[in-house]
C-alpha cells in the first residue's frame, strides 16, 4: 500500500498570510527608527562555541544558529545602528516550540548599553502584541523563591536545591554550575511565572556571560550585563551589552570548547575574523536576538509552531 505523502503546509493560509504582515510590521518598526537591515550569510566558516547550541555542519562551514558574528564584523566597519530578519539553523530536537530551521529578528545599538536596549525591546513586543509593560527582575531575585543564591551557589548546593524540592528527573550528576542553574531555572522558576507579565531577567552571574561585558553590582561584585525575555511560558528574547575585548573573547571560545570537549561534543572553530574585527574595535553596543516564530504564535493564539511557519521541519 502507498504511503500518504503530506506535502501541504500545517499553517493555514491566512496564517500564512499574517505571517507575512508581521514581518512587515517588525520592518516598519525599524524603519521608523533608522536602523538598517542587513543580510548576512547563512553559511559561515565560523559559528558559535556555546555548549548548549549545536550547528549543522555543511562541509567545511556551518549553518549559523545566529547573525551574530557577522553583524559584528559589520558594526567594526562603522555601519551604525542594524538588524536582520531572517533563518537561522539550529541542530536540536523538535517540539511545540521549537523548529530547527526558525526565523530569528536580531539587532544591535553602538552606543547603547543593554538597559537602553531593553526600552526598545518593550516597545517593539508593545507594538506587535500590544503587551503589558515589562516588569524587571535579576536573576537572583528569581532564585530567591527556591533559597539559592545563584552568585555563590556551588554544583553540591544547586543539586542540593533540587533535591530538596523534590523535582521529577533529576539530571546526571554530571551537569556543571551553569548546567544546573539552567536545569533549576527550567524546571523550578519558568513554570511559576505569570503567563501575561512580560518578564525580562536581568544581572545574570558572572560565570552564565555567554557573549556580555561583566560590570560591576552593589552586591555581588559583578554580573553579567544581560538579559533575556518571558511572556506567555516562553522564552522570547536573549539581550547583551556586547563583550567587545577581543581576549576575553577567545578566552570564552576555548571555555566553550574545553566543555564542550567534556561532554563529547564537536569541537567548533574560532571565527578569527570576528576576533580580528573585535581587534579593531565595535566600541559599547547592546544586542538582542528574538524568536519571531515564537512572537508569531502569540499574536495568532497558535499552540504549536508548525501553525505559523510555511513548512515544519517534519514537511519541509
Amino acid at each position: 500500500m502507498t504511503e500518504k505523502i503530506t506535502w501541504q503546509s500545517a499553517a493555514t493560509n491566512t496564517a500564512l498570510k499574517q505571517r507575512a504582515q508581521f514581518l512587515r510590521d517588525i520592518r516598519g518598526f525599524f524603519e521608523s527608527r533608522n536602523v538598517c537591515e542587513v543580510d548576512t550569510p547563512v553559511l559561515m566558516q565560523g559559528v558559535n562555541t556555546d555548549p548548549f547550541i549545536d550547528a549543522f555542519n555543511v562541509a567545511d562551514r556551518y549553518l549559523q544558529t545566529s547573525p551574530e558574528f557577522a553583524m559584528k564584523r559589520l558594526l567594526a566597519q562603522g555601519i551604525g545602528s542594524i538588524y536582520y530578519l531572517g533563518k537561522a539553523f539550529r541542530n536540536e530536537e523538535m517540539g511545540r516550540y521549537h523548529n530547527p530551521e526558525f526565523t530569528m529578528l536580531e539587532w544591535y545599538r553602538p552606543g547603547w548599553d543593554h538597559q537602553a536596549l531593553i526600552e526598545e525591546v518593550n516597545a517593539l513586543f508593545m507594538q506587535l502584541l500590544d503587551t503589558p509593560k515589562a516588569q524587571i527582575r535579576s536573576y537572583a531575585q528569581l532564585f530567591e523563591s527556591i533559597e539559592v543564591n545563584p552568585h555563590q551557589a556551588d554544583v553540591a548546593t544547586l543539586k542540593e536545591a533540587a533535591l530538596r524540592l523534590q523535582l521529577a528527573e533529576v539530571p546526571f550528576s554530571d551537569l556543571d554550575r551553569n548546567g544546573w542553574l539552567d536545569w533549576l531555572f527550567s524546571q523550578a522558576i519558568e513554570p511559576t511565572m505569570d503567563p501575561d507579565e512580560l518578564l525580562i531577567v536581568t544581572d545574570f552571574p558572572v560565570h552564565c556571560a555567554q557573549l556580555a561585558k561583566l560590570i560591576p553590582h552593589p552586591i555581588h561584585d559583578k554580573v553579567a550585563a544581560r538579559f533575556e525575555v518571558f511572556y506567555k511560558g516562553m522564552e522570547l528574547a536573549n539581550g547583551y551589552f556586547e563583550l567587545s575585548d577581543p581576549n576575553e573573547q577567545r578566552k570564552r571560545f576555548v571555555e566553550d570548547n574545553q566543555k564542550r570537549h567534556a561532554h563529547q561534543l564537536s569541537m567548533m572553530p574560532v571565527d578569527e575574523k570576528l576576533l580580528a574585527a573585535l581587534s579593531v574595535g565595535i566600541g559599547d553596543v547592546s544586542g538582542v536576538a528574538v524568536g519571531v516564530d515564537r512572537l508569531l504564535m502569540i499574536k495568532l493564539g497558535a499552540s504549536h509552531i508548525k501553525e505559523v511557519l510555511p513548512f515544519y521541519w517534519e514537511y519541509s
